[in-house]
């Protein structure tokens, strides 16, 4: 057959459709628009919504492989798991066991003790659950709120724990609602002690010292006992927690040659972030015996203890009314003690003539000075000696005459 005869057309089945061209135009005209009616339609959404239905048995039967391996391989995984933690808690279960009998003998022995010492047996704290609602909105504190207030007995100042340890104290309270103060709030003081050397020291809370919060025993001296991994309960020594309760444990110790003290880290043993069951205690100070009253001060210049009150004591001077003689010492002779009093009894005389005679205006300023009382006040220091105080034997004339001389 000649070349030229043959025909070169397509086959009706392999038929050459649109072009390339045009094909491109219209997917993507229709790309566009149902972009639009997707956005600013809404027509397309129960279309999604149906589609997803139909596919939605074929999705989950081609997911049962993957869960049936994932399924498998966690089963495995447990189980071992399980065996390892039943290994484990054998073994703690023998330590307890251990623990329990010495402490079952340590018992014991405390009791017969104590009541050889008469000593008061350990306070037994009320306890109540609560739950933290949320924490408190000021971001500044670390403060959470739980659902126990002042119509369940809960008071200012009682402790709050966890399972773990101590987590804070009720600072405020509610009739329905009460605020607790975490210890990892600022400069919060808790008296602690350390259980491997007995020291007492105060812990404070430092929110600023890891992403939670920690806290610092400030104020110890750099060669102070404290190691890493030491474990501080509370020492009981405020009133308000009760002793032994786990408060921290020593993160790191910083020790430095510029510096007297050391920086003593710890991390809080109660869950400070995520917290939700709570034990409230009673604080501890209802429970103590009172405190016994203060004794008052003896004020500066009271009288000496043993003293009777209301009577001088021997030797001191007493207050002598005008124109009255003073009492005579003691070892004064009788005839100077006479003299002297008819000496003064003379000058009185001879004043009072003196009055009468002389106008109010011209009263000499003697007669003034006589007419107020002499008072001695008496002696602050011990008595002079009886010599010293002895009026003399001779009588003393001189005023009489010279009253004589001006009538």
């Amino acid at each position: 057959m000649p070349l030229g005869t043959l025909d070169r057309t397509a086959p009706p089945f392999f038929k050459q459709g649109p072009s390339a061209l045009s094909t491109l135009v219209f997917f993507a005209a229709l790309a566009l628009f149902l972009m639009v009616a997707d956005a600013r339609l809404g027509i397309t959404p129960p279309l999604r919504m149906a589609i997803s239905t139909v596919l939605y048995p074929l999705e989950r039967i081609a997911l049962q492989p993957v869960a049936w391996v994932r399924g498998g391989l966690g089963y495995l995984q447990t189980v071992q798991s399980a065996q390892q933690m039943e290994d484990t808690a054998r073994q703690q279960m023998l330590q307890q066991s251990q623990r329990a009998n010495q402490v079952e003998e340590l018992l014991l022995e405390n009791g017969r003790l104590r009541a050889l010492l008469a000593l008061r047996p350990r306070l037994t704290v009320p306890e109540q659950a609560a739950e933290v609602l949320y924490d408190a909105p000021d971001p500044y504190t670390r403060r959470v709120i739980i659902d126990r207030g002042m119509l369940q007995d809960v008071a200012v100042g009682s402790p709050v724990i966890d399972e773990a340890g101590v987590l804070g104290q009720v600072t405020r309270v509610h009739p329905f609602l009460a605020e607790v103060t975490l210890l990892v709030e600022r400069d919060y003081a808790i008296p602690v002690l350390n259980t491997r050397t007995g020291a007492r020291s105060v812990a404070y809370g430092n929110p600023a010292s890891d992403l939670d919060g920690g806290l610092e025993l400030r104020f110890m001296p750099s060669a102070a006992d404290v190691q890493g991994g030491d474990v501080l309960t509370t020492s009981g020594v405020d009133g308000v927690y009760p002793a032994g309760l786990p408060v921290a444990k020593v993160d790191r110790v910083e020790r430095r040659a510029d510096s007297a003290f050391a920086r003593i880290h710890c991390i809080p043993m109660a869950r400070m972030e995520g917290a939700r069951h709570v034990m409230v205690l009673q604080p501890l100070s209802e429970q103590l015996p009172p405190r016994p009253a203060a004794t008052p001060a003896t004020p500066q210049g009271a009288a000496v203890a043993g003293a009777p009150r209301g009577k001088p004591a021997a030797g001191a001077a007493r207050p002598v009314a005008a124109g009255a003689a003073p009492a005579p010492a003691a070892g004064t002779p009788a005839a100077a003690v006479a003299g002297t009093g008819a000496a003064r009894s003379a000058a009185a005389a001879s004043t009072a003539g003196s009055r009468l005679a002389t106008p109010p205006d011209t009263a000499p300023a003697s007669a003034a000075a006589a007419r107020k009382p002499a008072l001695v006040a008496p002696a602050a220091s011990a008595p002079a000696p009886a010599a010293a105080r002895a009026p003399s034997a001779t009588p003393r004339a001189a005023p009489a005459t010279r009253a004589a001389a001006q009538l």
